[in-house]
């Protein structure tokens, strides 16, 4: 089953089930409503209103939240744990204790007002020199710590802050549209197993593709579901949160995201997330 939020042609904001290629609105429910119902499917099919329908071609697909936080796992990928101890300047050695720790690397990374959706910008930090979009596949988690769908996000992030002191890692992870999700979320059962599928990114600059990268999902270290359990140790998220189970797509040391690029991140079985990027004064 495919979920989404959209705004439709008239201005108004829904929750939708996607069949094919049109877009059907939920009737007096949310996303969130649906994922967290014993039976999703049947809270979908109870509330889907197939008589008012637009193709999906002629909606905004909006970022696929209702008031959830997002939580990004960190070092998750042994080309991330590399990566990151060649940016550390004194701090390298932590990051490889966290890729074979048992304990995962988790924190927040935005709240709904800092994520943006299909179409809209990432930011660029005003005083970052080295910053880069991270291709991540993303959960919806349940309260209980299950995971019940997946979507694409970006995890943007400003290498130079974090490399400079590990300490500094929630300025150089959390800012003003530091983050993007989109464009549908795929329930389990539709999209599982997650092992067999691969996530990919292009980065373009005019008319020009200046990096592309693609890994295995099946590199991560850590499941998704093992991630969401530790998530939800000792937290309350009544509303489910969304989850960045971490990136193994690193674009070289001499690359920083710059005004205008467009950045597509695809994942087999969910789709593309496209956005842009702008560079704050």
């Amino acid at each position: 089953m495919r979920l989404c939020r959209f705004e439709a042609e008239d201005g108004r904001v829904f929750a939708g089930l996607i069949e094919g290629q049109w877009v059907h609105p939920l009737d007096g429910v949310g996303l969130t409503d649906v994922l967290l119902a014993p039976e999703p499917a049947d809270a979908a099919e109870a509330a889907v209103d197939r008589s008012r329908s637009w193709p999906v071609q002629r909606v905004r697909l909006l970022a696929p939240l209702e008031g959830q936080e997002v939580w990004a796992a960190g070092v998750t990928y042994k080309r991330s744990e590399e990566a990151r101890k060649l940016e550390s300047h004194d701090g390298g050695f932590f990051y490889e204790k966290v890729y074979r720790a048992e304990r995962p690397e988790l924190f927040l990374k935005a709240t709904p007002d800092r994520v943006v959706g299909p179409g809209g910008r990432v930011r660029v930090r005003s005083d970052t020199r080295w910053c880069v979009p991270e291709p991540e596949l993303a959960v919806f988690v349940a309260p209980s710590g299950q995971v019940v769908a997946y979507t694409i996000g970006d995890d943007v992030s400003c290498r130079d802050i974090e490399g400079e002191n590990p300490l500094y890692l929630p300025q150089a992870k959390v800012f003003a549209d530091c983050c993007a999700l989109g464009p549908v979320l795929v329930t389990c059962d539709e999209f599982e197993p997650w092992q067999t599928k691969s996530i990919q990114m292009e980065i373009v600059r005019g008319r020009t593709t200046v990096f592309t990268g693609r890994t295995a999902l099946e590199q991560m270290v850590r499941s998704p579901h093992e991630l969401a359990r530790w998530l939800v140790r000792d937290q309350r998220f009544e509303r489910g949160v969304v989850l960045l189970t971490g990136t193994g797509i690193i674009p070289p040391d001499d690359f920083t995201l710059q005004h205008d690029d467009r950045i597509v991140i695809a994942v087999d079985g969910i789709g593309k997330l496209e956005t842009g990027v702008y560079c704050a004064v």
